[in-house]
């Protein structure tokens, strides 16, 4: 847990465990970084003058998060002198460096880095900075006129490392967007094929004034690409070849719709000097990058069309990798929906469902719940999680679910029982698989009250939220999760549920993080439900993903809900 500075001018802190005496300084920001670059303390004056939070600096790489070179660029790590320290040892200090702000001003800063001892023996390293007045990086005429040969290599490097490291679409643009803008040009435009045959105009954005800006109001679908067309941005949308572009390439009487759309954007953006290349996958064309100047002097050349056919051509490969695996993930996670089961009608209960996929892996999971009548009238709830996040964990899935409703509406045995045969039979599954799970009946009570009656394979317990918001997780019942094998004796715990309680099932996505223990995830989980204790049981599953799934949790997370009547 992050702690705020207090009174006395302590600064935050990323172990969470004490109060470091950092204290302001007058003008210059501080922070220090371990020795992999990452910050673990922060001064208040640094959150002002980076315009950013402790809690956005906190753990992050200083260098991808501010440091910027001279034009604003991504600066690579080789080129960075505010890492030697770090890799070297001794302290160093200098100017005329850029980091940028939180609000994507870029801001030129005077600094020195000196090295500092941590906790445990670990060491690191004590950034003091602070602004210095410099004209800034756009209003540098003609940047590309002034890049060496070595600059230009070290673009293309960043540009192809940057690109790759995001598989998603939107990630991927944006990222482009900075390694282009303002080095290159003061305006940035993307336009993508679609996969129905489309065009979309999917980003515009202008850096001015420091500041870079995405124009929606520019951005949406466009006119159809005419195959027989001689203007730039058509044949670029067919692969054809990069060109140097001016407004008065469509000052003629256009020839298609997107004609007319380009001659709209180079009036809006008041653009004297453009490129327009297309953007290559590996198979087929992407879509096409336009670059402009409106604010720089300079006229694009030759060279620079060389160097941005050369960037578009690894943000196509970039952007075909991203898209393919978009479609992918689409597939899964529908694959993934269709195993789900539909939950039953039970008269008096409020039930519900949620599930969220992984939010950055392409590959199913194996995260279940199911709720059926059981031939007594009881309604079974179950939970569930196969190991695993692949096409294995969720055919596993699907066999332990079936299974797992084939014994339990076999007979009228008890939770325990049920699963010591499932588990018998997991263990048996031609494929080694193993899987936690929750089983419970619900059933009335004579006073017409309700009673749930559980056993627990190795889940996390369910959580109990009472009407008025008290919680208590149902610990009791637990035991060996499924498939390892080894006997074990499985008990039922038994619970009367009050009125107008909650039961929340769920899975281990929900609460898990690499960054805090299951103890803070379930504290968390178990203060989020309280809250929302009246909130309708239609909406509460959502709610509470979007609310407690830790950030870093690369899980699916599935989610059952249970609202339990008023006595008669």
């Amino acid at each position: 847990m992050n702690v705020p500075a207090d009174d006395t001018g302590a600064s935050w802190t990323a172990d969470g465990m004490r109060l470091c005496r950092l204290p302001d300084l007058s003008d210059a920001g501080a922070y220090v970084v371990d020795d992999r670059g990452r910050i673990v303390e922060v001064t208040a004056r640094a959150e002002r003058l980076l315009g950013r939070p402790a809690e956005e600096l906190l753990g992050r790489d200083a260098h991808d998060l501010v440091h910027r070179g001279k034009y604003g660029e991504p600066l690579p790590r080789s080129r960075c002198a505010m890492r030697q320290p770090l890799i070297v040892g001794g302290s160093a200090q200098g100017e005329g460096e850029w980091f940028e702000r939180g609000d994507g001003v870029l801001m030129r800063v005077s600094w020195m880095v000196t090295p500092c001892r941590l906790d445990e023996g670990r060491t690191g390293a004590l950034v003091l900075f602070h602004e210095s007045p410099a004209p800034a990086p756009y209003e540098t005429a003609g940047a590309t006129a002034s890049m060496s040969q070595l600059d230009r290599l070290a673009l293309l490097a960043e540009t192809t490392t940057t690109l790759t490291a995001s598989l998603d679409v939107n990630e991927t643009l944006r990222q482009l967007v900075r390694l282009v803008l303002p080095l290159l040009a003061d305006w940035a435009v993307v336009d993508l094929l679609t996969e129905e045959g489309g065009v979309s105009r999917a980003a515009v954005a202008h850096f001015e004034g420091g500041l870079l800006t995405y124009r929606d109001d520019l951005e949406g679908p466009m006119p159809p690409v005419p195959q027989e067309s001689p203007m730039p941005l058509s044949r670029a949308l067919r692969g054809v070849t990069a060109t140097l572009v001016s407004p008065e390439t469509y000052q003629g009487l256009p020839d298609s719709g997107i004609a007319v759309a380009q001659q709209e954007l180079f009036r809006v953006t008041g653009m004297h000097s453009a490129c327009i290349a297309p953007i290559r996958g590996v198979r087929d064309v992407v879509g096409a990058l336009t670059l402009g100047r409106s604010g720089q002097p300079a006229a694009f050349t030759t060279a620079d069309l060389l160097l941005v056919e050369d960037i578009a051509r690894r943000a196509g490969l970039a952007l075909d990798n991203a898209r393919l695996y978009e479609r992918q993930r689409r597939v899964a996670e529908t694959m993934q929906r269709h195993l789900l089961p539909q939950l039953p009608s039970v008269p008096g209960l409020e039930m519900s469902a949620s599930y969220r996929p992984a939010p950055h892996a392409s590959q199913v999971g194996g995260d279940w719940y199911d709720s059926f009548v059981l031939p007594d009238g009881a309604t079974a709830l179950v939970i569930g999680d196969v190991v695993g996040h692949d096409l294995d964990a969720a055919a596993g899935m699907a066999q332990v679910c079936n299974m797992l409703r084939a014994y339990a509406g076999a007979g009228q045995d008890p939770p325990s029982v049920i699963v010591d045969r499932l588990d018998q039979a997991v263990a048996r599954m031609a494929e080694t698989t193993m899987a936690t799970a929750v089983l419970a009946r619900l059933e009335r009570r004579d006073d017409g009250g309700w009673r749930l009656r559980w056993t627990n394979a190795g889940h996390p317990p369910p959580l109990l939220v009472e009407r008025d918001g008290r919680t208590r997780f149902l610990e009791e019942g637990q035991d060996l999760l499924l498939g390892t094998g080894i006997p074990t004796v499985r008990v039922d715990a038994t619970a009367d549920l009050p009125p107008r309680s909650t039961l929340v099932l769920y899975t281990d996505g929900l609460i898990e993080s690499p960054t805090r223990t299951l103890d803070e995830g379930m504290s968390r989980l178990s203060r989020y439900a309280a809250s929302m204790a009246q909130r309708p049981v239609a909406s509460l599953g959502d709610v509470l993903i979007d609310r407690v799934r830790p950030a870093d949790n690369d899980d699916d997370v599935a989610l059952l809900t249970v609202r339990i009547p008023d006595h008669p």
